[in-house]
Order: C-alpha cells, then structure tokens, then sequence
C-alpha cells in the first residue's frame, strides 16, 4: 500500500520524469488515448446544511445560488437525453443534501436513475452521505456509480467543513462499495492545504481496498461569499504535478479533470493528459463555475490526438477483456447538442459537498 513518504518521492522528481512515470503506468492500464466524456446535471440546487467552505449552496455562504426543489424525472430526462445525443457516456445527478432520506424525494430519484440507465448512459448519483441499504437501492434501481469526495487531508479537513467528519465520508464510501456501486471520489485542490495534505488524500484514496474507480481533481474555483473567496488559483505545476502522482497512485481509475479547466489554458490542459488524466466534464459551464467551450475542448484533444472513449470501455480494459492499446475509439459529440444539454445547470461545481 502507498504511503506518504513514496507519493512525496514521486511528487519532488523532476517534472519530466514524473511525468514520464505516470504516462508508463497510464498506457499499460489505459487506453493511452481515450479520454471519457461525461455531463453534470444538478438535480436539487441550494439550501446545503453544509457548511462547505469552497461550496456557493450552502446555507451558510451568502452566494449567488438560489434553492430549487428537486426536479421531476421527466425534465431531468430531457437533459440526459440531450448529454447522450451529444457524446456524453456518463450522466452524473447530484442533490444538495447533507444526506439521502427516505421517502417521496429518494423514491423520485430512484425513477430517474431508472429513466437514465433505460438510455443506455452510465448513472452517476451524489447525494450527500448514503447508508449501504440505500445505496443498494440505487444499484438496483440502475445506477453504477456514486460519487463523495474526502476533499483534502484528514488534517486540514476540519479548517474546510465541520458539520460532517472525514470519518462520515469514509463510511459513506464503504457503504457504496458494499452495495456494489463503483467508487468517485477525489478532492479539491488550492483550498490553503500543503502539498503533503493533497498528498495524504491521494495515499487515503489509494488505500481503499479496491481503490476508487474514478478520481476527480478539482482546482479551487474561489466564489465569491464563500469563506475561500479570494483564494489565488492554484500553480498549474502544482496540479500537474497532482495529477501525475494520482495516476501512478491509482493505475486503474479514472483520473478526471472537473472544476478550474475554465481558468487553465491549453497548455496546462495538456500536460495533465501526459500526467495521466483521462476524463473530464464537457459543457460551457460546470454547473455555477466556468468551463472551457465545447469547441474549444474538442479542437485541443484532436490537437492532441485524443479521442473519446465508448461508454464500456474503461470498465472492459479494467476485467481484461481487451489491451489498452486495442481499445476503439469513439465519435466526436455534437457541439450543439451537448451546449443545449449543459445550457442551464446549476450548482457549485466544487464536488465535496454532496451537490456534485
């Protein structure tokens, strides 16, 4: 098991070589050139219990975000259908709770997890914390994987959120993977944490037994009337960096590139796929927070001879079914469809709190 000691020696190496370490494991566990295209819809926007220090939903942060109740299936529906028409594989939902209740709002989300998985897309849900009876509930009602970030370290994790433990957390990630629902879970970097505390994330993340199935890293996107508000973004090596000790980390995952593309140009972008990232959120917003234009992400991994993956790809390469190398690419989405899909999302975009 990774320990923090091995992933410092890995993030001090010479950036060349670092990345020259993350890019040998990537290409004997991925396809070298796959990149998974997935969409975020918030489904239940605001009014958090949280007290989130990076999240514009929380009650407890005069923001922009305005509550909204959750959406009918129907609506949500449309929205997925729009994503799937326009490249997407992965439809993601998430709601601002503090935790998964029963009742009529878990029953409705259960339907459209139904609805969702019936069109052919991989479900992704994140709900706040989840008991594993619940969770079984959405595995049988279709969805394949949930998604609850530690955010940071253990030990700057009480300077971000004090109203759930990071034990909280880990238990909600054990419960989900005793249902048999796939693992998201990463954090957020720049949050005035250490490079040895995104370190101890990564190493806490890399000793779950089985490791998470996707990895999301997040750059801080400080909005304004959070407590981070202000915060400089972070060094875009830094994150590279990031990036690369979690692909070496974690082999097997998907290492995704979510909130801060829209403050990173092409060139950091593409030193995180030569560290080993492979997924990302497409849309001109990620829900509240900027995103980098439709167009504007396909002109750069065709630049870079990226192509998308098909919807079972990653989970095919993961049994053995097929070489990384012999994996088929996938079309390029439509632009404008994938725009009408993502046109009116709304949320934090920071990923930690339960609304991503």
């Amino acid at each position: 098991m990774p320990h923090l000691t091995e992933a410092r020696a890995l993030y001090d190496l010479p950036l060349n070589t670092l990345i020259f370490k993350a890019q040998q494991v990537h290409q004997a566990n991925q396809d070298p050139a796959g990149v998974q295209l997935c969409t975020l819809k918030s489904i239940k926007t605001g009014a958090c219990p949280e007290d989130c220090a990076y999240c514009p939903q929380s009650v407890h942060n005069n923001t922009f975000v305005e509550a909204e109740a959750l959406m009918e299936t129907e609506t949500i529906l449309v929205d997925a259908r729009r994503a799937k028409a326009g490249g997407a594989t992965r439809f993601c939902m998430g709601a601002a709770w503090r935790r998964v209740n029963d009742g009529k709002q878990f029953d409705s989300v259960l339907n459209t997890v139904s609805g969702v998985k019936a069109l052919g897309l991989e479900v992704c849900c994140t709900l706040g914390m989840v008991s594993e009876q619940q969770a079984g509930r959405l595995k049988q009602a279709g969805c394949d994987v949930y998604n609850h970030n530690l955010d940071t370290s253990r030990e700057h994790y009480s300077k971000i959120i004090t109203t759930r433990t990071y034990d909280d957390r880990l238990q909600t990630l054990s419960n989900v993977r005793k249902a048999g629902l796939e693992v998201c879970s990463g954090g957020i970097i720049g949050m005035g944490e250490t490079v040895d505390d995104r370190l101890k994330m990564l190493v806490e993340l890399a000793q779950l037994d089985p490791q998470p199935d996707s990895v999301p890293i997040n750059a801080l996107v400080a909005v304004e009337g959070t407590p981070l508000a202000g915060r400089k973004f972070v060094d875009s090596i830094e994150f590279v960096r990031t990036v690369a000790v979690a692909r070496i980390l974690m082999p097997k995952a998907m290492v995704r590139l979510s909130a801060g593309r829209g403050n990173m140009n092409d060139e950091t972008q593409a030193l995180c796929y030569l560290a080993g990232a492979n997924s990302i959120f497409l849309g001109e917003k990620l829900l509240t927070t900027g995103n980098p234009d439709i167009e504007e992400d396909m002109n750069l991994m065709k630049r870079l001879g990226l192509h998308p993956m098909h919807p079972d790809e990653a989970r095919r390469i993961h049994r053995g079914e097929i070489a990384p190398a012999n994996a088929q690419p996938a079309e390029w989405p439509s632009v404008a469809e994938f725009a009408a899909a993502n046109a009116s999302e709304e949320s934090c975009g920071q990923g930690g709190c339960g609304c991503k």
